[in-house]
């Protein structure tokens, strides 16, 4: 029998993986998805619970390829990070993007409802949508861009001397996909 065993009850679901469904992984993927990289202690110190089990649920999360070791020069720290590229199938791919559109959806979600709770100067975001009729390669061309413009400041994650005075983890979300048509042929009235 293992940790897993004794702190997972029995009716929780497995992820196309086979790893379980836990609150304190759950808890650590919405902390590594706010703050971008964190150690076990951090994790413990930030989540409530000890730094031995935030290791050991880090660990199992790094097995099943949710979470992979974040650049680190040596030393007994281990950060960690949410994986950087799918761990090796479409099928992973797909189950890594559902992760993590879930994970921005809830951190959204939690913007929403605590925002008012935020520095004044932090309360207010920059969300905006658009639609554009792009050709496949056009659509890869403004990935692209926005990729370069995001550049200068992805160190910051890894160098926080790197970070300006007040700097704080701002999610970062862009979603380029084709609208389809509606399959029922109907045409939305909202």
């Amino acid at each position: 029998m293992t940790e897993e065993d004794l702190t997972t009850p029995p009716d929780h679901t497995r992820s196309g993986d086979g790893l379980r469904e836990h609150e304190v992984r759950t808890a650590l993927l919405n902390l590594l998805a706010e703050v971008g990289t964190v150690t076990a202690t951090e994790a413990a110190a930030r989540l409530g619970y000890s730094s031995g089990l935030c290791s050991f649920h880090l660990r199992q999360l790094a097995r099943h390829g949710h979470v992979e070791e974040a650049p680190h020069n040596g030393g007994r720290a281990r950060p960690w990070r949410l994986r950087q590229h799918s761990p090796y199938s479409a099928a992973s791919t797909d189950e890594f993007s559902a992760l993590a559109r879930g994970l921005e959806d809830e951190s959204w979600n939690r913007w929403l409802a605590q925002r008012d709770q935020a520095a004044p100067d932090w309360r207010h975001d920059e969300a905006f949508s658009a639609v554009a009729y792009l050709t496949p390669e056009e659509m890869s061309r403004v990935a692209d861009v926005i990729r370069r413009a995001l550049a200068p400041y992805q160190d910051r994650e890894q160098r926080p001397l790197a970070r300006p005075a007040g700097a704080h983890p701002v999610a970062l979300i862009t979603r380029l996909f084709p609208l389809l048509p509606d399959p029922t042929g109907e045409a939305k009235n909202d």
